[in-house]
């Protein structure tokens, strides 16, 4: 069977899959719609009932809180017009914050993004039926500990008592004085790369595993008559068959790319990295928490506008492109 003909066969196996997925959402739609409701009061309470306050942008507001309400006192703030933007130009600090986003962002991924697709096709390669699901285990089980737990073991093997600086000086004493690796500018992007693959990387196989799960075996059946080796057959089923869910996730994370992860930066840098560590999030929490001056929101939330708007952008961008080599996109 020629290349053509394989490709035929697949085609009309999605077809029918299609008509029989929605058939079935179609039959139980009242018990989709029960399952939807606490995702969707979720996403109106915290996502679409705050957006009158992005209003904050254009306003001196300052937070005092009354009888009158959040909402009210919002209407009757000074009015700052475009302040907050101009200083937002101006600043030195936030321009260095969005280099950094934009550049660790980037290299998450280029070597994060296909860490998950490349470890549920090896795990679904194995032929151990207990096995596979031990690793698989194994593999999500880090994406369950918070931040703070994954920065303090980070902290144990790689500061100034932890266990890598005892293996490291035991073989090379001299390099017990200048240890200073958490603190190196060097090494903190390539920290947090390999710390969230560590930690979110067998939690992202669990879509491409489901997908993979929903090939239709017939079809490896037939490429194995045809003479395929698994490779081969990786190559022409498995990754043809979940290349629409992998342009999706990548899609979904292009438009996420000025969001890169404030929890994991947050609990991992230090002033001596603040250079190629400070992100838009971090640069948010600093000036409005943590600033010697009283808290200006205004300016808080117009720099988080201009991260949505940009995350905006890229995310219609990304689509746009999809669709322009034959994709079907998000939207």
């Amino acid at each position: 069977m020629n290349n053509d003909n394989m490709q035929a066969i697949i085609d009309a196996q999605k077809a029918n899959q299609r008509k029989s997925l929605m058939k079935r959402i179609w039959r139980y739609k009242w018990i989709y719609l029960f399952m939807l409701l606490p995702g969707l009061a979720v996403i109106i309470i915290f996502r679409y009932l705050p957006l009158p306050g992005i209003a904050l942008a254009w306003k001196t507001f300052t937070p005092t809180f009354g009888a009158k309400g959040l909402y009210s006192y919002l209407t009757s703030s000074q009015a700052a017009g475009w302040k907050h933007f101009a200083r937002l130009v101006k600043e030195a600090d936030f321009w260095n914050a969005t280099k950094n986003t934009f550049i660790i962002s980037l290299i998450k991924l280029l070597f994060g993004f296909p860490f998950p697709i490349i470890l549920a096709i090896l795990i679904n390669e194995m032929t151990m039926r207990r096995y596979k699901k031990v690793m698989q285990t194994i593999y999500t089980f880090p994406h369950f500990l918070s931040w703070v737990v994954v920065a303090g073991m980070v902290l144990n093997l790689f500061g100034d008592s932890g266990v890598v600086k005892s293996v490291v000086t035991s073989f090379r004493p001299s390099a017990a004085a200048n240890w200073n690796f958490l603190y190196n500018s060097a090494y903190f992007r390539p920290l947090l790369v390999v710390s969230d693959i560590w930690k979110e990387g067998g939690w992202g196989t669990i879509l491409y595993l489901a997908a993979i799960a929903g090939v239709d075996p017939s079809l490896h059946e037939a490429a194995i008559v045809d003479g395929a080796n698994r490779f081969q057959r990786i190559v022409h089923i498995t990754f043809p068959e979940i290349l629409s869910l992998i342009i999706i996730m990548l899609i979904l994370q292009i438009g996420n790319m000025m969001n890169a992860n404030f929890d994991q930066i947050f609990n991992l840098y230090s002033a001596p990295v603040f250079d190629v560590g400070d992100v838009i999030d971090t640069y948010i929490y600093r000036i409005t928490f943590q600033s010697s001056s009283a808290m200006d929101y205004g300016f808080s939330t117009a720099v988080g506008l201009f991260k949505n708007v940009i995350n905006f952008v890229l995310l219609i961008g990304a689509n746009r492109i999809a669709k322009m080599f034959g994709h079907d996109g998000i939207m």
